[in-house]
């Protein structure tokens, strides 16, 4: 894959996480406000597992970006494309459908 394509598809993927992100915030910052203004007529239950899921997301958004600030950083040190663990060419059809990918498939299968 060229380094071109690799910067677009990473540039894509991590104005979408932190649009995904920021939406998830607002979210949790909603369902933090409702807790708050939570009357005994609400169910402090629901708003609990709504900010519970957000934080969750917002975890796991974190760990995505912070995989393609790794890949960004392989563009720049010329290993893009190559696994981190072997060294062994990671198919262009892998980093298509995950330009942050580290590992081949069939060392993510080995985990």
């Amino acid at each position: 894959m060229d380094e071109q394509h690799a910067r677009e598809l990473l540039q894509a993927e991590r104005t979408r996480l932190e649009q995904v992100l920021s939406d998830g915030e607002a979210d949790a910052r909603a369902d933090r406000q409702a807790i708050e203004d939570a009357s005994g007529l609400n169910d402090d239950a629901e708003s609990l597992t709504a900010e519970a899921a957000d934080d969750a997301t917002s975890a796991a958004i974190r760990v995505r970006l912070a995989a393609i600030a790794r890949a960004e950083q392989r563009l720049k040190d010329g290993t893009f494309g190559r696994s981190i663990r072997s060294g062994v060419v990671i198919p262009d059809e892998r980093l298509e459908a995950d330009p942050a990918a580290e590992l081949t498939v069939d060392e993510a299968n080995e985990r």
